[in-house]
């Protein structure tokens, strides 16, 4: 009795460490020509978009994806690196020039380590899987997740991202 009264009281604590929220849609064509796309800082530390991103494609690698990450801009204009939208929409009107089917994007709400005796990491972020062509979103998923005092922030938001794109139904249908 008591073991299960313990159970019982731990599992609001586990609950605690992570949520998630997954907009299920069609299966995707696992042989469609994919692309990583920005994922968009809306945290406050620097470059955790681009961070999740490196995230994002060894997961979708491990998924046996195989996709293209846009090319980073190199013009005369570094402050316009900083511009996450118009970094954005650059990417993507390259995704469609390039006839790209899938689109991978997000954003990162959360990247830091709580302040306190632990200090423990803390990730929240947003996945999206888009029609390039229209813009329309196909999937969407989201989820935070804490981890404990003596865990690496990099180390709690793979576990996130991996739960995340995990909920991504894949077909083999033909290349399209």
């Amino acid at each position: 009795m008591k073991r299960w009264l313990t159970i019982l009281l731990l599992l609001p604590l586990l609950a605690a460490c992570s949520t998630q929220r997954v907009e299920k849609g069609e299966a995707l064509s696992r042989n469609a020509s994919w692309v990583l796309l920005p994922v968009v800082n809306q945290s406050q530390a620097p470059q955790a978009g681009e961070r999740v991103e490196a995230l994002v494609e060894t997961e979708l690698r491990v998924l046996g994806l195989d996709p293209r990450h846009y090319p980073v801009g190199t013009g005369h204009n570094p402050l316009a690196l900083l511009d996450e939208e118009r970094r954005f929409r650059t990417a993507l009107q390259w995704a469609r020039r390039q006839k790209f089917r899938y689109g991978v994007t997000g954003s990162v709400q959360e990247w830091r380590y709580k302040s306190g005796l632990d200090g423990e990491p803390a990730a929240g972020i947003s996945l999206r899987v888009i029609d390039v062509d229209s813009g329309k979103v196909l999937w969407a998923a989201s989820g935070a997740r804490t981890g404990w005092g003596y865990e690496s922030l990099s180390g709690t938001a793979t576990k996130l991202v991996h739960e995340l794109l995990g909920a991504l139904e894949l077909s083999d249908a033909g290349k399209d």
